[in-house]
Order: C-alpha cells, then structure tokens, then sequence
C-alpha cells in the first residue's frame, strides 16, 4: 500500500498537528510504523488504512498512536478537508497511482466504513464527528451510537472500556450502553456505545443557572425610572438567594450525588474493595504538596498555608482505617455526566490521560470523586463571575455552598446503603474528605500557574479555606 519507510517522516509532522495528539510539548525523535492494515476498499478509492506507530520522544518514554488514514486520487476535488488542512499527510505513490493521505475520521464514507469493519450488526447511515474531546475522536452515527475511537494505545484494557461493560454487568444503568468493542493484540482501539441524544453537561447547566441567579441580581438592583436616588447615589443591593432563583441547580446536584454513591458501589461490586491506611494515601500527597507550596516552589504567602495543609494530611496519615480503597472515576467533574430525559449518566472513565496507566487504574477513596465535583461546583461560579462587571462573589460563594451542601446530601444519602464504601465515623470521614480535598486544590494550584497564572486564585482560595477549617478544628 505505503511503504512504512516513506509514512514514518510524513507521520512525525503530521503528528504534533493533532489535536488528539498527548506531547505537543515534546520532540519527536523518531516514528516507528509498526503494522499497516487496509481495513476497507484495498484496491480502489477510496481506502481505509489503519497504522500503528510507535513515537520516540525528548524526555519522555515512547508513546504509541493509531492513525486511520484516508486514501483518494490525487487531483480530485476533497470538500471534506476544506478548513483541515492540518490533516493531511501528504502525496504518496501507491499501487493504484499517486493518492492524497489524510485524517480518514474526517471522511464520512471512510468513517461508515469503519462502523461497517467493527460493528456490522450496527449500521448506520450518517455519521458525525464530535468535536469536543481532546485526546480521542468520537464518532456519532445516526444520532444513535457513539463511537470512541481511541488515539493514544495502551497494552490490555483501556480504562473507559475496562470499567464501563464492568458497570453494565453490575447493573449500573447510569452509563451510556455498551454496544461493541473494537480489540487487536490486547488492545483497545474503539469503543461502541448508545449516543445520549439531547443530553447536556452538567458544566454548561451549572453555569446557565449561575448566569440566571446573576441576571436577576443585576435586574433586582437597576435603579428606580428617573433615577430617583440621584446621580452617583449608592444602590441598595440585596443579595438574592439562590434557592429562590430561576435555574436553581441544587436539585440537580443532589441527583448527581446520588449517581455518584451509586457509581461508586457499583465500582466496588464490579472491581471489588481494598483494605489501606491513611498513610498509603498521605504519602503521595505530602509529596505533591512539598512540590506545590514548599522548598521554595510556590509564591509568596504560600508559606503560611503549608504547615496548616500539612495539618489536614498528618491527620489523614494516623487514621488507621479511611475506609476501603475502591476503582474510582480518577477525573470526575461536572462536565463527565450528562442529563437527559431519562436521567444522569457518567462518560469518560480514562482518567487523566497525562498520568501512567497503572496510576489511573489505582484504586484510592471514592472521596477522590466527591472532591472532584465539589471543586467542579467550586470552578463554576469563579468561570460565571469572570463575565460580570459588578462584584457577585458573595452570590457566587452562596451558589456554591449550595450546591456543594446539595451533592454532599444526595451522595451520602446513598453512600450508607448496602456495603459501606466511606468510614463511619463522621469525623473520620470528614478528615478524609478534607484530605482529598486539599489535594486536588493542590493539583489545580499547579495546573493554573503552568497553563493560567491569573486563575492560580481559585485553588489557592481552597487551600485557604481548607486550612481556616483544619485550624479551627483544633
């Protein structure tokens, strides 16, 4: 078909131009194309051609990626790749003449075929791309099933496959159905699912409600016709309750609490249950938190919250049972569930792609999840506030307290039923809680001043106010 010798270099351009593409800041040394497979149309146009490449990069270990290429005559018109020319590959000489090479996922006839080659019990018609994801490519067809088509290839199971056909078997129905997967050499290439039609995040609800809450604030405080009190008269602002607003998401947020409990008891029927102490948990956060606000690393008046979040995991630390270690989400916020009609449901359980493999499988608390969420209704306000000219902390902070009270009660309503996944005692799973809590502030504190400097504030006020409570518990 294309010599590997000849897409080697071609891929190692092409490559870095992608999306999808997980080391953007690294240099390819070298591309290895592995195998080459034809999957549809060998010998006419156009062709389907699987690659599987593995990438040499400065610093890091090797990574390795599939690359579905499309093959069509050169000198035809292609409208699809109009606005892509980042996905093309190039010009190559094939047996059947000179063939332009490109991204096939952006061919819907190409992309059909795929469906066709690994689920043909499942036709379809029309087909879509999502254009949302990052570090995988999604396919809709017919507006029915999705496709995940997976970029970056790990040996054995991928994680979202791994734990959602376990969760079907387990009876959790809060996960889109699994319909087929797509499996080579122990590994996992696509992932098949039903399509949520007309879902939306649970990011995009939260803020339209924060948006809500705002705009009848804003509305409430508009002065008198005439401006009665004056030019330059201070307005007589009332804080507006966000339980009283149009959009209010609390009763959202409880629901998704409740899912979540049941995710998590799902995860421990399906994967089963670990027996750890808090210092199996401590030991990685005391490392991240020296590396965040101590020996120099963070900026100043980061001292003066170290030793009040070395508190919070010393406490973690001595207790001797923080309840049992379970396979979690590992990326759990308000844009990874989707409502609809019927409902709820939970997408992406990959984790972090950043992250090795055997630390995204590690089973940890499920308070790992919950503070996910709370620092997700944390994150939302802040984003909505960014849009406003006047100065709605206090509602945001209201909003927020709300919410967080909210997911809390749903979640732990439904956390205590059957098998015990939290500890007991309240104050143990307080102090766990706090724990976890802390360490994702910590993880966004790193993440904003290496990508967002000016939103390093948002975290660092978790930190804040983790460690005003820790002090004040003493």
């Amino acid at each position: 078909m294309i010599s590997p010798t000849a897409l080697a270099p071609s891929l190692a351009e092409f490559l870095p131009r992608q999306r999808w593409f997980g080391a953007k800041d690294r240099t390819i040394e070298l591309v290895r194309v592995c195998s080459t497979e034809v999957l549809s149309g060998e010998g006419s146009w156009p062709t389907l051609l699987r690659v599987d490449a593995e990438v040499s990069l400065a610093g890091t270990d090797d990574a390795r990626y599939q690359v579905l290429l499309g093959l069509r005559p050169t000198g035809v018109d292609v409208e699809f790749l109009s606005g892509h020319e980042g996905a093309v590959l190039g010009e190559f000489d094939t047996a059947q003449g000179q063939a332009l090479v490109y991204d096939a996922l952006l061919d819907s006839e190409l992309a059909l075929a795929l469906l066709a080659c690994i689920a043909p019990e499942y036709p379809a018609e029309r087909v879509r791309p999502l254009g949302a994801e990052q570090s995988n490519t999604s396919l809709v067809y017919d507006d029915a099933m999705i496709l995940k088509v997976f970029r970056r290839l790990t040996e054995g199971h991928n994680p979202e496959v791994e734990v959602i056909e376990t969760l079907a078997k387990v009876g959790f129905t809060s996960v889109p159905e699994p319909l087929a997967a797509w499996r080579k050499d122990d590994m996992d290439l696509a992932f098949l699912q039903r399509f949520l039609a007309g879902a939306t995040d649970g990011w995009h609800i939260a803020l339209t409600s924060l948006r809500e809450l705002f705009a009848e604030y804003t509305i409430g405080a508009s002065p008198p016709p005439g401006d009665a009190l004056g030019a330059g008269a201070a307005m007589p602002f009332e804080a507006t309750d966000p339980a009283e607003a149009r959009g209010d998401f609390a009763g959202e947020a409880e629901r998704i609490g409740e899912v979540t409990a049941e995710m998590h008891q799902a995860m421990a029927r399906g994967f089963g249950t670990q027996k750890v102490t808090g210092a199996d948990w401590a030991e990685p956060m005391e490392e991240q938190l020296e590396k965040v606000l101590g020996s120099g690393a963070g900026a100043p008046g980061d001292a003066a919250l170290l030793d009040g979040a070395r508190r919070i995991i010393s406490r973690l630390r001595d207790i001797a049972d923080p309840g049992p270690a379970i396979r979690v989400h590992g990326d759990y916020h308000l844009a990874q569930v989707l409502r609809t009609d019927a409902g709820w449901y939970v997408l992406d359980f990959e984790g972090e792609p950043a992250r090795p493999l055997a630390e995204r499988t590690r089973p940890s608390s499920p308070l790992k999840d919950v503070t996910g969420m709370l620092r997700s209704l944390s994150y939302a306000p802040a984003v909505a506030l960014s849009y406003q000219e006047d100065d709605l902390s206090d509602l945001g902070r209201a909003w927020e307290a709300r919410n967080r009270e909210a997911f809390m009660t749903g979640y732990l309503r439904k956390a205590v039923e059957a098998e015990p996944i939290l500890p007991t005692d309240p104050a143990v799973r307080s102090a766990v809680l706090a724990a976890f809590e802390l360490d994702k502030a910590l993880y966004e504190v790193a993440y904003e001043r290496a990508n967002r400097p000016d939103w390093a504030h948002i975290p660092l006020g978790a930190v804040q106010r983790l460690t005003s409570e820790a002090a004040r518990a003493i």
